[in-house]
């Protein structure tokens, strides 16, 4: 027994089964995370290694090239770069995109703990570039009070009071802050009084370390009791600081307070941040890996309510970012765009079905299967992000197709005179096995999609899924559902006697006790009991299961009869007009037939011609790796000279945004100057001469103009280098980056300056950069070792007093309640703040005759490189650019003329990298991803055919698919990129389904008798209606989506535009190349026995659909 049978005879265990799917559906939908994108999981990895004070050549030396030594050995390492700048290394490790991250994270992690770094460094970081690991949201915590004092009490507030409240949130991973003050205790050293009492600074902060501490001393039992001895000696008050003995000789006690200043201040600042240019503290919050993002932020905002009651006048909290916003809305628009898709393409059906009834039976298909993939996403992991929401707005328009089909086809049966049960099982069957081909080599195609690499892979995985689970379910409910409704009521009159038959069964049913009485034997009794017991019994049960839907059914079937004489009257004129223009269509597709068929040469001549013509459109028609996302915020990026103090970054910056707030295009602007809590992967960033204003719109579309405009004013500062970026979703690399390498520094510094002069002067390049720049002004202190062993010291001992001189050292932690607040020693800014104090340092302070650091020293003031890059550990200049004008294939074509210019010698190597060689990666794997795709469809229609040359005759509507697509992309200004391959493939799989539905009917006619000629007509005719239905509603299903409207639609836009205008050329060519290349080339033998069959009461013909009687 087949699944058809099955569900027309068992149709209450159909509507259980369905119900029971959508119950779990929606409970997994419940439970599914949201997020913006799929969990883009890079393989890529960041070393970074602090080495406070340390220039870039010296990075270079003692960390960046030990690590790169010791980490290339591992397993999957593709390509190995590095910035080595002031105090920092990055090695950026880029894998292959098979490779384990975590386990391959662990390994490095293995190769870092056996290589010795110089004391002072930090242990190296191992950071993973994940956007969805970027804060979901950004607060600005603000005071009235710019004072010291004031940012001072705001950042303490910030992060012992509100980071705990949204720490303690569930979800919520971390809070990092950044701005503000921090406190800090300092002891501010006089190192004349310190000099004359023959003491170190290192002895200082030795004392200070010494005397805060407490010991527990063990236990004392005394009689019946145990006492727990501690000593006490931490400073719980800062007074005790100065109280501090730190010289004492010949009864002359020297304390702290003699020799220094203990002052209650704050920490050097590294960052600044600001709200609509006034100060503030900045909490970047980030969720847990597998948090729901807008759950987490909905109750991240809730609890800012309660924040901000509690803050009075104090304090203002303001949200700078929120990314649950742009994803709500991203998601919303992609859920209207299903929705409005979904009700076209119903609408479609009603025209073309004129009843009501059959098109929400069809229409089920809809509902019933996207409830269904929401139980399989959960499943499988997937969340709900614009990808995957996207697969499910694509596929709304393929969801009807089987239906469709099965539904027609039972149609037809139905007019034969069949029974409605009889028509449902026979009509069913017969297009079963067409209608699971079309899904199968629909499906198909995704599978090659798990070979792609590069960010085409990650990205569309969720997407192909979510379209493969909704074509799974789609096909059973083809199966089950439709035709188990087709069977009850195909028609719009109610079945009586069926309903008196099972009422007859009901009642019978339900009396059990006749059947005992009419036996006339005691014996049955008890039986006759038992049957009552168990009748009341299962009552309730017959009642929910069985009585209910049945009742419910019959009233809901004579509603949608009264609703279907309503929209009868209603829509008449609408379908009337339809129904006349789709008749022309076919009566001028008949003509049309019949004459290609006789004409067939020069038929499929003239669409070879028509295809080659779009091989002269396709050069005009731009490339990139991915489209930009409009997010309505951008960055602008600021660069001054390096060696630029902070409070100069950060006045310029804040300059800039005062004066971009006039814009009332522009909504707010949020700026960091220097590091802040930009935990980020990107080695450019960070730098006290660097600062990033974020810069946030009313109205996305403007997004693009309001660049432009920002762009023309910044290139009117002097001094400083600005670029317009927008946030790093999928990349951090920009679209053109150049990397010339070469052994002779002086070279690459001469030829690197001339390509981004170049490059500046061409408008088709904005925000050139050259990481050959100038770097930050240096003091190389070189020790003339002779002297020093001489005098008896060393050089890491002078080193240290270097260091507590100009940066100071931490000498212990002071104990305030729960926090812990440090104590710095260095020395009075009145001794350090000019290099000839550091001159007359003495390094020597135990000692009676004094030795200054100038006199065992040659101190040189140098400028060395801002940083150093090195890939595949050999030295480089990377220059790089945004695009202006054009494509990227442009811009790198024109990036390369620019190049040739320049004439480079030979130990000069240019190579393109970031964004462009990601985008061969990732067109290589889907031209692949596509020839295995148009493979496997053809391996599964010659299986159904049982044939080597009809799949091959159906394949040439691939072409023709791929001809409208590039007419589609033309007209409508779309670039190729990843998507529109992804579009493609997808178009492979979709476009072959009515050449299949088309071919199966005409060998279907010929089995029967029919011959060639005239199977081809009839078939085509007969197949007309269902393969339109079936084309408008996939199309008018992804027209809201290629209409480009909401947040996200740029990833969503050349997908639809690729589908719908391949379809809609492929559709039409289709019904006319087919039929010719059939005639032309199939030479497959059939039992002819009736050559005159015409018509369609012919023997073996089904006659067309009538569709007010489907």
């Amino acid at each position: 027994m087949s699944i058809v049978d099955v569900a027309i005879k068992r149709p209450v265990t159909v509507w259980m089964f369905t119900f029971a799917v959508m119950l779990f559906g929606l409970v997994g939908l419940s439970r599914l995370a949201v997020n913006l994108l799929p969990d883009l999981s890079y393989p890529t990895l960041t070393v970074r290694s602090n080495y406070t004070g340390a220039a870039p050549a010296e990075i270079e030396q003692l960390i960046t090239k030990p690590i790169e030594e010791a980490v290339g050995v591992v397993k999957g390492l593709r390509k190995i770069s590095s910035v080595s700048k002031a105090g920092q290394s990055d090695v950026l490790l880029e894998f292959e995109w098979d490779v384990a991250m975590d386990i391959t994270s662990l390994e490095v992690r293995e190769k870092l703990d056996l290589i010795s770094l110089p004391l002072d460094v930090q242990k190296p970081l191992i950071l993973k570039f994940n956007p969805s690991l970027d804060p979901i949201i950004r607060l600005g915590l603000q005071t009235s009070d710019n004072s010291v004092a004031g940012l001072t009490k705001l950042r303490t507030y910030a992060e012992y009071d509100v980071k705990r409240q949204l720490e303690s949130l569930l979800g919520v991973a971390s809070v990092k802050l950044g701005g503000g003050l921090e406190q800090e205790y300092q002891v501010i050293i006089d190192q004349h009084k310190l000099a004359q009492l023959n003491l170190s600074s290192q002895e200082i902060i030795n004392r200070i370390n010494a005397e805060n501490i407490n010991i527990s001393a063990g236990k004392l039992i005394e009689g019946n009791t145990q006492y727990l001895v501690r000593t006490l000696n931490q400073f719980t008050d800062i007074r005790q600081i100065g109280e501090l003995v730190v010289y004492r000789e010949n009864g002359q006690i020297i304390t702290l307070n003699d020799i220094a200043t203990i002052v209650d201040g704050y920490k050097e600042r590294t960052d600044v941040t600001r709200i609509n240019a006034v100060e503030a503290v900045e909490l970047a919050i980030y969720k847990e890996g597998d948090a729901n993002t807008v759950q987490v932020a909905k109750l991240i905002n809730n609890k800012l309510d309660a924040i901000n009651k509690s803050l009075g006048d104090r304090y203002q909290l303001t949200v700078v970012y929120d990314q649950s916003t742009f994803i709500s809305n991203a998601i919303s628009e992609v859920k209207s765009a299903a929705l409005i898709g979904g009700l076209l393409a119903m609408l479609i059906l009603y025209l073309f079905l004129r009843s009501i009834i059959p098109t929400l039976i069809i229409s089920l298909s809809i509902p019933v299967s996207v409830i269904a993939t929401f139980n399989m996403m959960y499943g499988n992991g997937i969340s709900l992000n614009i990808m995957s929401l996207g697969g499910i707005a694509l596929a709304t328009g393929l969801l009807v197709d089987n239906a469709i089909v099965v539904l027609e086809n039972i149609a037809r049966y139905k007019e034969q005179g069949l029974s409605a049960v009889e028509a449902a099982r026979k009509g069913t069957k017969e297009v079963s096995g067409a209608i699971i081909a079309s899904t199968l080599t629909t499906l198909a195609v995704f599978v090659p999609l798990i070979f792609v690499e590069g960010v085409a892979g990650q990205l569309f995985a969720d997407q192909a899924m979510t379209v493969a689970f909704a074509l799974i379910a789609s096909l059973i409910v083809a199966l089950t559902l439709i035709p188990m409704l087709a069977s009850r009521q195909a028609s719009q009159e109610l079945d009586e006697s069926e309903a008196s038959s099972n009422a007859g069964n009901i009642a019978k049913n339900s009396t059990p006790i006749n059947t005992a009485i009419d036996d006339g034997k005691s014996g049955f009794k008890a039986l006759v009991w038992y049957k009552k017991i168990t009748f009341i019994l299962t009552l309730p049960l017959k009642l929910v299961f069985i009585w209910l839907p049945m009742l419910i059914t019959r009233i809901v079937l004579l509603a949608f009869h009264g609703v279907n004489k309503v929209a009868s009257l209603v829509m008449k004129p609408l379908t009337a007009g339809f129904n006349f223009i789709f008749d022309k269509f076919a009566s001028f597709y008949s003509k049309s037939l019949t004459f290609a068929l006789k004409h067939g040469v020069a038929t499929l001549l003239i669409s070879l011609t028509f295809a080659a013509s779009a091989l002269f459109i396709l050069p005009k028609i731009g490339v990139e790796l991915l489209p930009p996302l409009a997010q309505g915020e951008f960055y602008l990026e600021l660069e001054l000279a390096p060696g630029t103090p902070l409070a100069v970054t950060d006045r310029t910056i804040n300059k800039i945004a005062q004066q971009l707030q006039q814009d009332k295009r522009i909504k707010s602007t949020y700026s960091l100057t220097g590091r802040g809590s930009l935990m980020t992967s990107n080695a450019d960033k960070g730098g006290e001469h660097q600062a990033r204003l974020q810069i946030m719109l009313h109205d996305s579309q403007n997004e693009a103009q309001v660049m432009a405009d920002i762009r023309q004013y910044t290139q009117k500062l002097v001094g400083a280098t600005t670029q317009l970026n927008q946030p790093e979703l999928f990349t951090f690399s920009k679209p053109i980056s150049i990397e010339l390498a070469s052994y002779d520094l002086d070279l690459l510094s001469s030829y690197s300056k001339r390509l981004t002069k170049l490059m500046q002067q061409d408008p088709q390049f904005v925000d050139v950069a050259n990481s050959q720049r100038q770097g930050q002004p240096e003091l190389a202190i070189h020790f003339n070792q002779k002297k020093i062993a001489q005098l008896g010291l060393n050089s890491p001992d002078i080193a240290r007093l270097v260091a507590v001189k100009i940066g100071g050292n931490i000498a212990s932690k002071y104990t305030l309640l729960d926090r812990k607040i440090d104590i710095l020693v260095r020395s009075d800014k009145k001794q350090r703040d000019s290099i000839g104090d550091l001159r007359e340092l003495v390094v020597n302070p135990n000692d009676d005759f004094p030795i200054t650091l100038e006199s065992i020293s040659n101190i040189v003031e140098t400028v060395g490189p801002a940083q150093i890059n090195r890939i595949n550990q050999q030295r480089v200049a990377v220059i790089s650019a945004n695009i202006a004008m054009g494509d990227q294939n442009s811009a790198l074509a024109r990036a390369n003329e620019l190049i040739k210019k320049l004439k480079l010698p030979l130990t000069v190597i240019p190579t393109f990298g970031g964004q462009s060689e990601e985008m061969q990666q990732s067109f290589t794997s889907m031209l692949m991803a596509l020839t295995l795709a148009v493979f496997l469809v053809y391996l599964v229609m010659a299986s159904q055919f049982e044939s080597l040359l009809q799949p091959l005759l159906i394949l040439f509507s691939v072409p023709l698919a791929a001809v409208g697509s590039i007419y589609g992309l033309y007209f409508f200004g779309s670039n190729i990129s990843v998507i529109v391959f992804t579009g493609l493939i997808m178009l492979a799989g979709i476009v072959v389904n009515n050449a299949i539905v088309l071919l199966d009917r005409i060998n279907q006619l010929r089995e029967q008798g029919l011959d060639k000629i005239s199977s081809i007509k009839q078939a085509a005719e007969s197949r007309l209606r269902p393969i339109i239905m079936t084309t408008l509603t996939t199309a008018l299903g992804l027209l809201p989506m290629a209409l480009g409207m909401g947040e996200g639609s740029e990833l969503r836009t050349p997908m639809a535009i690729t589908v719908i205008s391949g379809l809609l050329c492929s559709t039409l060519l289709t019904l006319v190349v087919l039929p010719v290349l059939y005639q032309l080339f199939d030479n497959k033998k059939f039992a002819e026995g009736v050559e005159t069959v015409a018509g369609n009461n012919a023997p073996g013909i089904n006659p067309l659909v009538e569709p007010q009687n489907v």
